[in-house]
C-alpha cells in the first residue's frame, strides 16, 4: 500500500492552469482526476473512489466551488477529505466562507506558487 500514489481530484475550468497543476503533482508521484466544472466534480466525488484531498477553484461553470465544498462537507465518507481553495476570489468575506464550509486551505490565483501548493498537499494527505 505504501507505493499506491496518492489520489488528488483537481477542479479548475481554466484547462491551461489545470494541466499544469495535474503535471506537477503527477511529477511528484500522484494519481490525479480532473474535472472542469462544479457538476462533474460533484458526480465525480458520490461516485468514483474517494480521493486523499480536493484542489477546487470557486469561480466555475454550472455549479460553483461554494456548493462543490457544502456537498463535500455532508456527504459521509467525504467530509473527511481535505479540500485546498485555488481561486481568483481574495476577498476576507469568501475566504471566511470557504473556510466556514470546511477548506483546509485557500490559495489566491495571483499570489500563488505551485511549489508552495505542492508542498500543503503533502503536508495534508
Amino acid at each position: 500500500m505504501a507505493d499506491e500514489a496518492k489520489k488528488v481530484m483537481l477542479v479548475e475550468d481554466d484547462r491551461f492552469l489545470s494541466s499544469l497543476i495535474k503535471a506537477r503533482l503527477e511529477k511528484d508521484g500522484f494519481s490525479v482526476e480532473q474535472a472542469f466544472d462544479g457538476e462533474q466534480a460533484i458526480e465525480l466525488l458520490q461516485n468514483q473512489e474517494r480521493p486523499n484531498l480536493v484542489i477546487l477553484d470557486l469561480i466555475m461553470p454550472k455549479t460553483n466551488g461554494f456548493e462543490v465544498l457544502k456537498t463535500v462537507s455532508m456527504t459521509p465518507g467525504l467530509e473527511q477529505v481535505p479540500v485546498i481553495i485555488v481561486s481568483n476570489l481574495a476577498q476576507d468575506s469568501d475566504i471566511e466562507k470557504a473556510r466556514q464550509l470546511g477548506a483546509k486551505e485557500y490559495f489566491v490565483k495571483v499570489k500563488i506558487s505551485i511549489d508552495d501548493l505542492v508542498d500543503k498537499i503533502k503536508s495534508l494527505v
